[in-house]
């Protein structure tokens, strides 16, 4: 991955040129001004060759593995590469230091930088004429035609790269064949409409794709007049394409000599009038499509299935539902497939005792990835199934430099990170530096990218959405898992599979991108930039002449800080120093010398002063201080004028009122500033604030009444901010809300303190423009039934919490409020005793949950009417409310009060259990469940007739059912159990359709639990014969019926 490391310094030279004119400027000497002509001369010699030869490595990349010259020159100039940024970054360093000290200290300075500025520009010579030579070189590396993988017909994986890993067998199919199914359905449906569809299976590299659509192609191919298989190359053409389809299509004639228009129109001529279904394997690129989308003809049956890496590729999809996203496999199908593989020359496909624990450890390097287990599997399958035998492969597994990479696997995935943009390339290394499978949270990757420079701001976008963009990317390309999203669906955290890890540490360690230290005491830096410490034993790193170094990133709470002060004199070109969660109380000395740091973090660390000092990190972009044991930041901080993000709490913020840090006057030089986090509110603090009008991000602390007007006119001018949380100094506290108009821009809103009351309906109410606002929390607000009904106005809220908050004994929610709430939170309402829930109401409620809620005795009346509700919470609530749903009712009674929170997703996972105990006893526990969803789905609830006609179904006997008894709702016992039910109609052949719209609707129902539904209209005493449980449905309304 050269090329990131070109682009990457190319930025870094531009950011140099646009110091050019500051620096003649500055400059007292002719001598000096003359060196400094000279070095930026070389400086723009160097961004020409740079330019040249990032094109170049583009293209090198993938060839450098089986190419040695070209690997041999890839190394070259990715090492002069490594060179020049050291160059450029020392004289950043040397322009900055001048910037300190008195004037006569100021002119030594420059007298010493003579000869500093001629030294570099000395090196940068000698760097760009090997540029040059490299360049001359570069034409003896003649890269390799790119094998395209053809396809289509019968033989469609004919030089597939999936050829020797792909696993299409049938005892082999294992965690894909519900996904078969699906797809087989989506093929095969609806074929009598002249419509096409399109099909799209997505997922990460070795997740089954190619298996699952060669599977399912197989199979119905025969279904359709015409079939084609095409794998898609990455670098395809699309005359080529067109090429490939038609001879997938079996079209005939001279196709290699036809151009584009030609072959366009023969493909449409030939498909015309046609069914058709076209697989196109692995697509990079929705432009594949889209290129050739047009020589495909409208009206007629057509179906085309795309597999991709990349989520935008799949939304290709003809609608939602045509996307299939596959998924690791869970343990038990990572065992089935493992045996299978392992042990297909066994009949009965076991795992040997002896060898089980051994299977466990290869699984669990696999994570559930179909390719690698497969991998794995043959590997094993012709070694002899000894426990002496495995235990060699394993170790020998554990002995490569890329430990937990399964041969094989590695050709997969290193396709998909070839592919990587330049500017995704570094972020993405990056990401291998955190320890084995732990959680990434999105802002603090962020903030790490854009200090260390991959993040380059791009048109009407700021450095922070790039960022968000380029982890969206990595994710929708499978190469980083989403753990955690936010309530509105933003990614909140992800991971990196442990495969994909280990191929990306082997790729940061082998190009100097990083690397990380785990105790070994034969370490060495290398010329490696990143070093990530997961360790304790940090003896062996007391390292000096470490120049090269750009970051450290600490992964161990308890670290000696003093062993890491000869590597931090040394580092002097270090930008990131990230020792979060560690248990440091000061730094040393030598942090503050570090004029090129850009990050600094000390987040829940045990840090309780910073010096005066700090002041002397010009470049710092983030602060993070977020709960440590600092009670105020020194003067210092006002001359940060680069930074970005200042966080600075306390260890026991969010848990009290009042608090916050006590920042020093000047804090309004700071205009760069995009969050401040959680200052002390004074007049002067706040008078200070209303300069920081790029603020995204505010929270204050300890505000009182006499705040108000500097309060007001500090908000006033955050005409950006996204997230406002106000503290007062005690819960007594009235906020002084009413003369602030909050701007239009917020999606978050913290209040923790009183509102006036008097005012209240007019405060709230004025929030009426904020459309943009999501997430509400509310503390000690005061809020009654008529206060509460004015925050109704804020339509597009996803998250309400009330804290201490609401004084009302009654809680109604009107019909259509709140229609986007998924999370509602009430917790220390000590009246509340009645909520109500109108039908219409919180729609999209996900999860509510009501804690110290004493005098609540029943549940919200109208919970029923919550569909999309998953999670109902209830702590210290009422003792007679949780009697109610302890109550156990006596036997064949059901408890009605817990049938009513019985959520219908939540009926999908009783399944199961109901099989098991249907298989011993009949209930009413089971009919009283089936009644509540039929009411809450169909709004049809069970008469005793019906519940009766279940048992009689399960007892093995015939049920007859008159009209209008809703015969169809009796069926669902029995096809828990798998058995199913046939349903009849006597009546004339006009009442068909309406009878199979009745048994339709059965059908899917209760196929959902396993269960069959079968029609038929003519039935006679054969049908009785088969033993086959029936339920007669018997239309009266026919004269002869």
């Amino acid at each position: 991955m050269a090329e990131a490391v070109v682009g990457l310094l190319i930025g870094k030279l531009g950011e140099a040129l646009l110091s050019e004119a500051a620096a003649y400027g500055a400059s007292l000497l002719c001598t000096e001004a003359s060196a400094l002509k000279g070095f930026f001369g070389e400086i723009r010699r160097a961004t020409g060759w740079l330019e040249i030869m990032k094109a170049f490595l583009k293209d090198s990349e993938k060839f450098k593995d089986t190419n040695e010259t070209t690997d041999a020159l890839v190394k070259k100039i990715r090492g002069l590469a490594f060179r020049m940024e050291d160059v450029v970054d020392e004289f950043k360093y040397k322009l900055e230091g001048d910037k300190h000290g008195g004037f006569a200290a100021k002119m030594k300075k420059r007298i010493q930088h003579v000869k500093v500025w001629r030294r570099l520009a000395q090196e940068l010579s000698e760097i760009n004429a090997d540029l040059e030579d490299v360049a001359k070189q570069r034409n003896l590396c003649a890269m390799p035609a790119i094998v395209e993988r053809t396809g289509g017909g019968s033989d469609h994986f004919a030089g597939s790269a999936y050829q020797t890993s792909c696993f299409a067998r049938e005892e082999d199919l294992v965690g894909i064949k519900d996904n078969a199914e699906k797809l087989k359905g989506y093929l095969l449906d609806n074929l009598e409409e002249k419509k096409s569809k399109i099909i799209t299976v997505w997922g990460m590299g070795g997740a089954g794709k190619t298996t699952l659509a060669d599977h399912v192609y197989k199979i119905v191919k025969d279904d359709f007049d015409v079939a084609a298989w095409v794998t898609v190359s990455k670098s395809y053409q699309v005359e080529d394409l067109l090429k490939k389809l038609a001879r997938g299509f079996g079209i005939p004639g001279d196709i290699s000599n036809m151009d584009m228009r030609s072959l366009g129109e023969v493909i449409y001529n030939h498909l015309k009038g046609k069914s058709h279904i076209l697989v196109l394997d692995d697509v990079w690129e929705t432009s594949a499509w889209i290129s050739v989308m047009n020589f495909f003809p409208t009206n007629c049956i057509g179906r085309l299935v795309l597999t991709s890496r990349y989520k935008e590729v799949a939304s290709l999809a003809t609608s939602s539902d045509c996307i299939m996203e596959l998924e690791l496999l869970k343990e038990r199908s990572s065992w089935e497939l493992f045996c299978n593989v392992a042990f297909r020359k066994y009949d009965d496909k076991s795992c040997p005792t002896k060898l089980r624990d051994l299977a466990a450890k290869f699984l669990e390097k696999c994570e559930g990835l179909p390719l690698a287990i497969a991998c794995i599997g043959n590997l094993l399958f012709f070694k002899h199934p000894t426990p002496s035998e495995w235990s060699k492969v394993y170790h020998e597994l554990e002995l490569q430099s890329m430990k937990h990479v399964i041969p094989g696997v590695e050709r997969i995935l290193r396709v998909s990170l070839e592919d990587l943009p330049y500017e995704l390339k570094n972020c993405f290394l990056h990401c291998a530096l955190f320890p084995e499978d732990s959680e990434m949270k999105r802002r603090r990757l962020i903030r790490h990218w854009i200090t260390a420079g991959f993040i380059r701001e791009k048109a009407n976008k700021t450095l922070e959405e790039v960022a968000e963009g380029y982890l969206n990317d990595l994710v929708n390309r499978s190469l980083l898992q989403i753990v955690r999203r936010n309530r509105i669906g933003r990614v909140k955290s992800c991971r990196m599979h442990d495969i994909v890890r280990s191929l990306a540490l082997k790729k940061a360690e082998n190009e100097g991108f990083g690397k990380i230290y785990e105790g070994s005491t034969t370490f060495s830096m290398d010329v490696t930039r990143r070093l990530s410490i997961q360790s304790t034993n940090i003896a062996p790193l007391n390292q000096s002449g470490v120049r090269h170094l750009r970051a450290i990133h600490a992964f161990t709470n308890s670290i000696d800080i003093d062993l890491l002060r000869p590597m931090l004199a040394s580092s002097i070109l270090l930008s990131t120093l990230d020792l979060q969660g560690t248990e440091i109380k000061i730094l040393p000395d030598v942090v503050f010398s570090l004029f090129n740091l850009r990050f600094l973090s000390l987040r829940e660390s045990g840090i309780e002063v910073l010096p005066e000092a700090v002041g002397r990190l010009v470049n710092l972009e983030v602060l993070d201080a977020y709960k440590t044991r600092l009670q105020s930041l020194p003067k210092g901080i006002a001359k940060l004028m680069k930074l970005r993000y200042l966080y600075a709490t306390q260890q026991s913020y969010t848990e009290e009122m009042g608090g916050g840090i006590e920042v020093p006057r000047a804090l309004r030089n700071l205009t760069g500033l995009h969050a401040l986090q959680a200052v002390k509110a004074s007049l002067e603090t706040l008078c200070d604030v209303a300069a920081l009008s790029e603020l995204r991000t505010f929270s204050v602390c300890s505000l009182k009444s006499e705040h108000s007007l500097n309060l007001r006119g500090a908000i006033m001018n955050m005409c950006h901010l996204v997230h406002l949380a106000i503290t007062a100094s005690n819960e007594n506290e009235v906020l002084p809300m009413e003369a602030l108009r909050l701007p239009a821009t917020l999606s978050k809103l913290e209040l923790y303190g009183q509102l006036e009351k008097k005012q209240m309906p007019q405060i709230l109410s004025s929030w009426s423009h904020l459309i943009s606002l999501t997430k509400l929390y509310l503390a000690f607000s005061k809020l009654d039934d008529d206060s509460f009904s004015c925050l109704m106005v804020l339509r597009g809220l996803c998250d309400l919490q009330l804290i201490k908050a609401y004084d009302g004994k009654k809680l109604c929610f009107p019909a259509q409020s709140f229609p986007r709430l998924r999370y509602l939170a009430i917790r220390g309402a000590p009246q509340l005793n009645h909520v109500k829930i109108e039908k219409g109401a919180l729609g999209s409620l996900v999860e509510l949950g009501f804690v110290e809620c004493p005098e609540l005795k029943c549940l919200p009346r109208g919970i029923e009417n919550l569909a999309a509700i998953e999670l109902l919470y209830l702590k210290d609530t009422a003792e007679e409310l949780i009697e109610k749903l302890c109550h156990k009712p006596e036997e064949d009674e059901p408890n009605e009060e817990l049938m009513k929170i019985i959520h219908i997703r939540k009926l999908k996972s009783k399944t199961a259990e109901f099989r098991a105990r249907l298989a011993r006893e009949t209930g009413a526990y089971e009919q009283a469940v089936v009644r509540e969803a039929a009411w809450r789905t169909l709004e049809m609830r069970h008469f005793n007739a019906q519940m009766i006609g279940g048992v009689v179904l399960h007892d093995g006997c015939i049920a007859e059912m008159k009209t209008g008894e809703e015969k169809t709702l009796a069926a669902y016992r029995n096809c828990l159990t798998g058995e199913g039910v046939h349903g009849s109609w006597e009546g004339r052949p006009k009442m068909k359709s309406e009878l199979l719209h009745r048994g339709v609707r059965l059908s899917l129902a209760t196929m959902t639990c396993g269960g069959f539904f079968s029609v038929c209209f003519d039935w006679d005493a054969t049908t009785l014969r088969r033993g086959l449980r029936l339920v007669v449905l018997k239309s009266e309304l026919l004269p002869d019926g």
